[in-house]
């Protein structure tokens, strides 16, 4: 069984890489991502005789990690051989997964994230590879890992929750506006971009909102203004004033304070606004403290109910 190479750099990949298969190495039989068609004379400007863009020749690499993978895929999960063969297997493929996610030019804290998940891609097109279903394997995996990189741009790049369906319909948006655009000589309406899109226009208002969610603003960055200055957008947010409550309970009872006699008025102005005490009104009014304390339950009582027991 002939050893796996490892440490290649991704940029020995391109899109035009190809498969080896075959027996023996030194005879292998490069064909571009289909089994059976080598001998087609259409294809022979795209075999690249086993080098990779930069003039090297990984043909005994390449042959050796796909003999390694169908020998991976004859032996029993269990079996510690089969172990060892998929770490190289992985190993050796590795450069590819790095390159196919770079050609997303994900830049920052998340590139290690974008580059891990290309490596989940990676491994399970490594496990789930059929070798004798008549595909090259790059034919099998590059869908594989791709579908790793969407699901990472689907669940991980927005910066609130959005609706699955509302994610879809996001991404299909810059497509179905440029259609319709040249189509229309003009900017596609919503009633439009839904018929295109066969979905409800209320999903496609959502959808186009939903754009702008992949980033926000910090609320902590300074807003700038004409002399260089500025306050940060927090400082400038507008907040509730507890002053409005007040007016809003003064013009409500006003009109129901005005229904009051005279001596409820003196009564409510003793105990709210000079703080008299219960006892203090009673000696003032020439009453005993408990009935100061029956006149006041039924001031209020009538106040609170008149205002809707909102005071």
């Amino acid at each position: 069984m002939g050893g796996v190479a490892t440490g290649r750099d991704a940029t020995s990949w391109d899109a035009t890489d190809i498969d080896v298969i075959g027996g023996d190495a030194t005879a292998a039989v490069l064909v571009p991502h289909q089994r059976g068609r080598a001998h087609d004379p259409a294809f022979e400007p795209r075999i690249g005789h086993g080098r990779d863009r930069h003039g090297r020749d990984r043909t005994d690499q390449r042959a050796a990690a796909l003999r390694s993978l169908d020998r991976m895929h004859s032996l029993a999960p269990d079996d510690a051989e089969r172990s060892a063969l998929r770490t190289a297997v992985i190993t050796e493929y590795m450069p590819y997964a790095r390159y196919v996610a770079g050609r997303y030019g994900v830049r920052g804290q998340a590139a290690e994230d974008f580059l891990q998940s290309a490596y989940v891609g990676l491994v399970k097109a490594v496990d789930h590879f059929d070798p004798g279903f008549g595909t090259g394997f790059l034919t099998f995996a590059t869908p594989t890992i791709l579908g790793e990189l969407k699901r990472y741009f689907r669940d991980t790049t927005w910066a609130v929750h959005v609706p699955r369906r509302i994610q879809e319909l996001s991404s299909e948006l810059r497509d179905a506006t440029e259609t319709l655009s040249q189509d229309l000589n003009r900017a596609p309406t919503v009633q439009e971009l839904a018929v295109l899109l066969a979905a409800d226009p209320g999903e496609v208002a959502d959808a186009i909102g939903a754009t702008g969610l992949h980033a926000v603003g910090s609320l902590d960055v300074p807003a700038a203004t004409e002399d260089g200055s500025g306050s940060s957008p927090v400082d400038l947010m507008g907040a509730d004033d507890r002053g409005i409550q007040n007016v809003i309970d003064r013009e409500t009872l006003r009109p129901l304070l005005a229904t009051l006699s005279a001596r409820e008025k003196e009564i409510l102005l003793m105990r709210f606004f000079r703080s008299m005490t219960q006892t203090e009104i009673g000696k003032e009014l020439g009453v005993s403290q408990m009935q100061v304390s029956r006149l006041l339950t039924g001031i209020l009582g009538r106040l609170r109910t008149h205002a809707g027991g909102d005071v």
